[in-house]
């Protein structure tokens, strides 16, 4: 650098017209990279304190010994009439009969609802969740997406795109994240889910959405489940596997049930032996959407006895 402004000077004295060479143009600074969509975001100090609260909820119900992951044993004992019994109350019979929460209309309480085109199931993440949670929620679905198609017989997979089952994982403070990827999904969505969604009650950790087409309503064509981010591993796969299957039409819960996850007493955290059967029957093909439970019976009556290997 000194020597060029010595020599620059030399010319000036003797008289000589200094030939300057255009510099280059300066290098633009470099723009950082637009943030990745949906990039993580840490977690509040309120959506920790709930993630507290809901860890102290699952260490009592397991010191209570509620939330088993045997799927049921010799002290739950369960018959075709206990199956035939507790498939007419789940799956002919709505959980919200009001559809406080529903995103179709689905005043169908007493005839059977299901998907008869395939479902194609996609998970989505609020900005709160790590993405080591992310990979492992991602990886719940897609297991047991693929144990339900094999239990169904129905075109159950996990896809990129054109999904007809969204799996939302979402924590306190991605209320606005997901009301409004609810809005672009749903246009129809009802001010009372979207209320649900943005400030969902601590008793709510997780629930479905399901709709069908007005022409025909009792083929699910969509359905939405929302789970807390917040909630402990093992209430979270319970979620999953809870919600999916009742998006698949298993839309209410029994007291009569057991062992079962369709029962509001968290004796079982995942899918039961019984839970399998229900799944079995719903999508046999003897069973046509729409059927009353009246005119089911007799079907449902062969179906359970069938899959017990009781004679009829």
């Amino acid at each position: 650098m000194k020597l060029g402004l010595g020599v620059a000077a030399l010319l000036a004295l003797i008289g000589c017209e200094e030939v300057l060479t255009p510099s280059a143009a300066p290098e633009p600074r470099p723009v950082p990279p637009p943030p990745a969509a949906n990039a993580y975001v840490p977690p509040s100090a309120a959506s920790q304190d709930l993630a507290r609260f809901y860890q102290r909820i699952e260490r009592d119900l397991l010191a209570r010994g509620l939330l088993r992951t045997d799927g049921g044993g010799p002290d739950t004992p369960y018959d075709a009439s206990d199956l035939e019994r507790n498939f007419e109350a789940i799956a002919f019979y709505s959980e919200y009969p009001n559809h406080s929460i529903s995103i179709g209309s689905r005043q169908t309480d007493g005839q059977l609802s299901r998907w008869v085109g395939p479902v194609r199931i996609q998970t989505e993440f609020g900005p709160s969740i790590l993405p080591a949670t992310r990979q492992k929620d991602a990886a719940d679905v897609q297991s047991y997406s693929a144990r339900l198609a094999r239990l169904t017989g129905h075109s159950i997979s996990i896809v990129t795109r054109k999904p007809n089952f969204h799996v939302f994982f979402a924590g306190k403070d991605d209320s606005a994240y997901v009301v409004s990827r609810l809005r672009q999904l749903i246009p129809n969505i009802s001010q009372a889910s979207l209320d649900l969604v943005a400030n969902p009650r601590s008793n709510f950790d997780c629930f479905v959405f399901a709709s069908a087409n007005t022409s025909s309503p009792n083929k699910y064509v969509r359905a939405v489940t929302l789970i807390r981010s917040e909630l402990p591993d093992l209430v979270r796969l319970s979620c999953i596997h809870e919600e999916i299957a009742q998006g698949l039409g298993l839309s209410n819960d029994s007291p009569a049930a057991r062992p079962s996850i369709f029962n509001d007493d968290d004796e079982f955290a995942l899918l039961t032996s019984h839970d399998e059967k229900l799944l079995q029957m719903l999508y046999d093909p003897r069973l046509k959407p729409g059927v009353s439970v009246d005119q089911a019976r007799p079907v449902v009556r062969i179906i359970a006895r069938e899959l017990m290997g009781q004679p009829l």
